[in-house]
């Protein structure tokens, strides 16, 4: 035990040295990564090779295009199934599966397979990518996270493909099985269908709706609790992480699908014209997809502005820490829910299966969370004044489902004017690098504070 503390403490000694020798620490060379990935993005859907005018996009549209699949929102200004060729949809599948996998863990895939050894500086940004609590294990994990993927998403291929194939020919059905067992894997919610249906024609089709869910699910819970439910067999213990993230997710998305159900049943527009089960599967896929997917089975600018307001508070909760997925997370969620428990019953300490989290933990929950609102609100108020007219719950929403990573949309996304689309982008990339990471990267680290002040007194409440 003795040993390990020494290694620990040369390896936290190393890894200090080593970000002080380099300027750009993780928290930049995530936002500079992503940035970089998104640029050359853009250039390639400019080109005339991407669209099937021949034209390209614009530059504006291609960056909007170019962020919301690297930061697997899903957000559309065009029609991705109708506007690109097959060239510009692969651009748009590598950004989704770089951006839902991480880029460095995308690099690291290329080192193992050129036989290169992972360096002290790459293993400290998996770490940051995958937000994992150590660096101990973390090539590992790497490694495991890209036979995760390659395996779920070939079998959500497959299925996908068998359904699809008996709608459309085989080569068609087994592209469209590709594509979007990996939009939606990844959390992206991209699709090919064509003329902005996403997938409203599925609505009742159990192979499908099941196996999307299931995908997004999977996706969003995050590589770190898949990596924890796969040694489960041989560890047969769970860490408290894992506890709260299924918990969570469990409880989101039985909420989600019961009031979704209830507020749409009687929707004409909606649920009503369903079967029971078909209605069942509906607020299912929608109550799932709003984790962070931006895939629909049902018209989401038809639902009840009770569903929008109960999807904007899913949207805004999102996925699972180290996910595919965008949202203030599901863990900060429990940890704020805990932390106002622990206050109304009058105990200082928040616990979860009898383990105490720490006043670091809450206040991140708390910063995330208030940083998180804070750019909601503000991006919301900034497009009231560029999209006047508009309804501004459809502008919250919108915002919203930016920042989540979500790509939902009450048909707004191809309407915004040229600002509009600008400040949605930014959103996207927010909601996917993190505000926090975003702060860390432009601004200069503080030192330890060398004093502390007296305490002072407020009244709260």
């Amino acid at each position: 035990m003795y040993r390990r503390f020494i290694v620990k403490k040369k390896w936290d000694r190393t890894k200090n040295m080593h970000q002080k020798r380099n300027f750009l620490d993780p928290p930049k060379t995530l936002v500079l990564g992503f940035a970089i990935i998104i640029l050359l993005g853009t250039i390639c859907l400019t080109l005339p090779a991407a669209t099937t005018n021949g034209h390209g996009l614009s530059f504006l549209n291609a960056m909007f295009t170019a962020t919301s699949a690297t930061c697997v929102t899903g957000l559309v200004v065009v029609d991705t199934g109708t506007t690109f060729t097959l060239f510009g949809q692969l651009v748009i599948l590598f950004m989704i599966q770089v951006g839902g996998l991480g880029f460095m863990t995308f690099a690291t895939l290329f080192a193992f397979l050129l036989g290169k050894r992972i360096s002290l500086k790459e293993r400290i940004l998996l770490q940051e990518s995958l937000n994992n609590l150590s660096m101990e294990g973390v090539v590992r994990l790497a490694r495991r996270i890209l036979v995760f993927t390659a395996v779920i998403e070939f079998v959500g291929a497959l299925i996908l493909s068998i359904r699809f194939s008996l709608d459309m020919p085989l080569g068609t059905a087994i592209y469209f099985g590709i594509f979007h067992s990996i939009s939606n894997f990844n959390n992206a919610g991209f699709d090919i269908i064509g003329h902005f249906q996403s997938l409203t024609g599925y609505v009742s089709d159990p192979t499908v709706v099941l196996t999307i869910c299931a995908l997004i699910i999977i996706g969003g819970i995050g590589f770190i609790v898949m990596n924890e439910l796969f040694e489960f067999r041989r560890s047969k213990r769970l860490s408290l992480h894992t506890k709260i993230v299924l918990i969570t997710t469990s409880f989101l998305l039985i909420v989600g699908t019961l009031g979704i159900f209830l507020f749409e049943y009687s929707n004409e527009k909606t649920l009503r014209p369903l079967s029971f089960s078909g209605k069942i599967l509906g607020a299912l896929f929608q109550s799932v997809a709003a984790r962070t997917d931006g895939a629909n089975t049902l018209n989401i600018a038809e639902m009840t502005q009770s569903s929008l307001l109960l999807i904007v508070f899913l949207m805004f909760v999102g996925a699972s820490p180290g996910s595919t997925g965008g949202g203030i997370k599901t863990t900060t969620f429990t940890t704020l829910l805990g932390a106002v428990w622990s206050q109304i019953r009058g105990k200082e300490d928040v616990i979860f299966y009898r383990q105490r989290i720490e006043y670091e933990t809450i206040y991140k929950a708390l910063t995330v969370s208030f940083s998180a609102l804070f750019l909601v609100l503000i991006i919301t108020l900034l497009l009231t004044i560029t999209e006047q007219g508009t309804d501004f719950l459809k502008l919250l929403f919108e915002a919203t489902s930016a920042f989540g990573t979500v790509g939902l949309s009450m048909d707004l996304s191809r309407d915004l004017s040229p600002l509009g689309k600008m400040l949605i982008t930014f959103t996207m990339f927010a909601g996917r690098v993190g505000p926090l990471t975003i702060a860390y990267a432009v601004t200069m680290r503080r030192n330890p504070d060398a004093f502390r002040y007296p305490k002072g007194k407020i009244m709260i409440g």
